[in-house]
């Protein structure tokens, strides 16, 4: 059946403001079905792709972001019958969304953080970078009648968090009603996790800033296991972005439990550890190198401050979750991305991971094979699940908002 449906989708659409129908499959609105048979073979005449990370990015159709790029009809599933896009944010000059995306249910809001050190990021050794937030019930209000593909530009709203929350990084909660904040360091202000109350007056308590007496290199990504325990990466960002002195430990991955504060290391041998995310049932986790813990990311090719070099890994790999002592066992490749590196991760109610890459979200079934993207053509480096159905997106200067079908895993410990 899946052939079926296949063969009788092989052509390329470009309409996106329209419903297309080709012999009874129709696509929702604002989407594009790309066949893989359509592209295995460009023809040595052809324009090839030589920059992972400079555009013009996979785009076959030159459909005008944003937009739904289906490379397998599973996607559908992802996406259901009706999805839609909108930019609900934008601030030309200021990377204003980059980091750490949090929705916390009780206030209907996404907390966030800018670009730390990075380009229009505002931020350096000598300045933070801002955490905001934004509601999401204006956003609903703001995207009342309005069309897919529309923009609008709801307000930001600027966070005063203490000093002891420098250059956020990594995000994720709610935990116990409060946010968990990797923080990255500034200087010799050291890497810490944060829990940070989401309520006026935003009161803040460190729960790690050391390994045995040692300052992490710069904490990247967290995320909370099922188990209770925080998985978070460490990573020389920091250093290459001239807002951290020199790593003085490997790039890895750690477990810190928050009841005892004993902290191991839990993955190494990567290059630049990054995002990480877990199944829901917490026995596979994922992380790009950039790390994926079940899955973790691996970002070795970017390199910041020394360019960057995409013949370094861009690799999402997952790992088995040991559940006696926590350590990231069986480490084998999950993905390697096309576009710029994968960053943030997150794992859907089904299973399928997503990453945010240089073009948009990617969207990958369990088994690796690439169902889609949510192509918004510029780096969208971190997004989060805003309630069931309800994708938040942060790309620098913009924030984009999809409804799909498609629902998130709750905190295991709002």
């Amino acid at each position: 059946m899946v052939q079926l449906l296949f063969f009788l989708l092989s052509v390329i659409f470009s309409g996106v403001n329209k419903h297309v129908t080709v012999n009874a499959i129709e696509l929702p609105p604002r989407s594009v079905f790309v066949d893989p048979f359509q592209f295995s073979v460009l023809g040595a005449n052809a324009t090839f792709r030589e920059s992972t990370f400079q555009g013009p990015f996979f785009n076959p159709t030159a459909t005008d972001p944003p937009f739904f790029q289906i490379f397998d009809i599973a996607f559908l599933d992802v996406i259901g019958e009706q999805p839609t896009i909108n930019e609900v944010a934008f601030n030309a000059p200021f990377a204003f969304a980059h980091e750490a995306p949090i929705y916390v249910a009780e206030t209907e809001e996404v907390f966030f953080a800018s670009n730390d050190g990075g380009p229009l990021g505002n931020s350096d050794i000598n300045h933070n970078n801002q955490v905001g937030k934004i509601s999401m019930k204006a956003v609903e209000d703001a995207l009342s009648g309005v069309l897919t593909g529309t923009a609008v530009n709801v307000p930001i709203t600027e966070l005063d968090l203490p000093d002891t929350v420098q250059m956020t990084n990594g995000g994720t909660g709610t935990y116990k009603s409060n946010l968990i904040l990797a923080a990255e360091g500034r200087g010799e202000l050291p890497s810490s996790i944060v829990l940070v109350n989401p309520k006026p007056p935003h009161n803040a308590t460190v729960l790690l800033d050391n390994y045995y007496g040692r300052q992490f290199n710069s904490l990247d990504d967290i995320k909370v296991h099922p188990s209770g325990k925080f998985y978070f990466t460490d990573a020389p960002f920091g250093f290459l972005k001239a807002v951290r002195p020199p790593p003085m430990m490997v790039n890895q991955v750690y477990v810190f439990d928050p009841d005892t504060r004993v902290v191991r290391v839990a993955a190494t041998d990567f290059d630049k550890p990054n995002g990480i995310a877990f199944t829901a049932d917490g026995k596979t986790a994922y992380v790009q190198p950039f790390v994926l813990i079940v899955c973790s990311t691996d970002s070795g090719a970017s390199q910041h401050s020394l360019g960057d070099d995409q013949t370094r890994p861009a690799t999402i790999y997952a790992f088995d979750v040991d559940p006696k002592s926590s350590v990231l066992q069986n480490r084998r490749v999950f993905v390697y991305d096309d576009a710029g590196i994968p960053d943030g991760l997150q794992v859907d109610s089904e299973g399928r991971v997503y990453a945010g890459c240089g073009d948009g979200v990617h969207v990958w079934n369990n088994n690796g094979d690439l169902l889609g993207k949510i192509f918004i053509g510029n780096v969208t480096a971190n997004f989060v699940f805003a309630g069931d159905g309800r994708l938040v997106m942060l790309s620098e200067t913009k924030i984009f908002v999809a409804h799909i079908a498609a629902k998130g895993n709750p905190p295991p410990f709002p």
